[in-house]
């Protein structure tokens, strides 16, 4: 049943567009999220090594392709018997999906190899892909059994209860040895897969990682795109801006301020810390025209400015320099935003955690952008319908006005 339904989901035409009827194939404003849950058990030894002159190029096209050989060649091939079409897990050749309109070209990135195969030391690796505060944050979340677990690992005592036992964690994660052990426990698993999703709720980019998720992933995928969003809203916004201005030092991408709304000076965090700061992007509203406007753009809000925000739900726990981008500064953002959308979307794809896990990577990927690709269409219907109804009803107000 399984091969057969693949094969017609391979054989059939879909366009997998992966955009949105409202905010069309460059949305100003995105979201971003992680789903942990949805991982091939995949070990190290499990991975194809890039050759050495591999620099994070893929054909996406040619990828996706090699997938739908495989699905389709399976319904040929003997049980148990190999298939020559089949695509292992390899850094070199391992691709997202973004629509075709939205991505600057079929060459994407994907620099995953450099999260293993890297000059830096592994302190420093570690340090690149995860801070303590975000690693705090999902040791928080670990079941009880897990907790205890890494006190006895970690030399912890794991008597009392389970404030007890993660107090003692947190105070001993300042230590290096214990921080390591901490995230090779919970974190450094194979990586789940990364969205990146417009305001409406549909997904744009789509990627399925081979190692732990970091900022670097979704870095690869909006260096990809051919506009990039003007707001880009994200968990660990200060880790992200910095870690795309050092990827292209000569362009910053994320400016001005690093992403931040406004110069970080003492006054201005102050004011925001205290909720009396404000900063207007009138750009989301009605596009810069005339003299006013960039050549360099976005073509929806005709804005160079490219700023990396946190959502509501990390907002309570931004440092100060990160106070700055806070969603809830913007008016245009605050009450319009819903920053928990991705969240929102990894709910509704819980079920679906148990049969990916249990799948052959390449089957895991591949059905991964159908039920997305599915998930995108009836949402857009959706906002086509609502859409729809809203424009009738504005046009039968103005013919019932008219008669007056």
């Amino acid at each position: 049943m399984l091969h057969a339904y693949l094969q017609f989901e391979a054989l059939t035409d879909h366009e997998y567009k992966y955009s949105c009827p409202t905010c069309g194939d460059y949305p100003p404003v995105v979201i971003m999220g992680v789903h942990k849950h949805t991982a091939s058990p995949l070990s190290e030894n499990d991975i194809e090594k890039p050759p050495g002159n591999f620099k994070g190029e893929v054909n996406l096209e040619e990828f996706w392709e090699s997938l739908s050989k495989e699905m389709i060649s399976r319904g040929f091939v003997a049980n148990g018997g190999h298939n020559p079409f089949a695509v292992p897990p390899s850094y070199h050749f391992w691709a997202p999906w973004i629509g075709k309109n939205t991505r600057h070209s079929d060459t994407v990135l994907n620099t995953e190899f450099e999260k293993v195969h890297s000059s830096k030391s592994a302190s420093e690796i570690l340090e690149m892909t995860l801070t303590e505060e975000r690693l705090r944050e999902e040791l928080f979340k670990q079941k009880d059994d897990v907790i205890r677990s890494l006190c006895n690992e970690c030399g912890v005592d794991s008597t009392g209860s389970r404030s007890d036992l993660l107090l003692r964690l947190s105070d001993e994660m300042k230590s290096r040895q214990t921080y390591d052990k901490i995230y090779s426990k919970i974190w450094s698993a194979t990586g789940g897969w990364g969205v990146i999703m417009c305001p409406c709720g549909i997904v744009y980019s789509l990627k399925c990682n081979l190692r732990a998720e970091s900022h670097q992933d979704f870095a690869d995928l909006l260096l990809s795109w051919h506009h990039m969003p003007n707001v880009i809203i994200y968990d660990f916004a200060q880790a992200l801006s910095k870690h795309i201005n050092l990827r292209a030092p000569e362009e910053l991408p994320i400016s001005p301020f690093e992403g931040r709304l406004v110069e970080p000076t003492q006054d201005n965090t102050e004011l925001a810390k205290c909720g009396q700061l404000k900063v207007s992007l009138p750009w989301l509203d009605e596009k810069t025209r005339g003299t006013e406007s960039d050549p360099h753009g976005h073509p929806v809000t005709g804005s160079s400015d490219h700023y990396v925000l946190c959502d509501r739900f990390h907002e309570g726990s931004t440092e100060d320099g990160d106070v700055l981008r806070k969603l809830t500064l913007v008016p245009q953002l605050a009450d319009k935003v819903n920053s928990e959308i991705a969240e929102q979307l990894f709910a509704q794809m819980k079920k679906n955690d148990y049969f990916l896990n249990m799948s052959l990577p390449s089957t895991h990927l591949f059905q991964m952008r159908n039920i997305i690709h599915h998930y995108n269409e009836n949402k857009a219907n959706k906002l086509s319908t609502r859409s729809t109804k809203s424009f009738g009803s504005n046009l039968l107000t103005e013919a019932v006005l008219g008669t007056f």
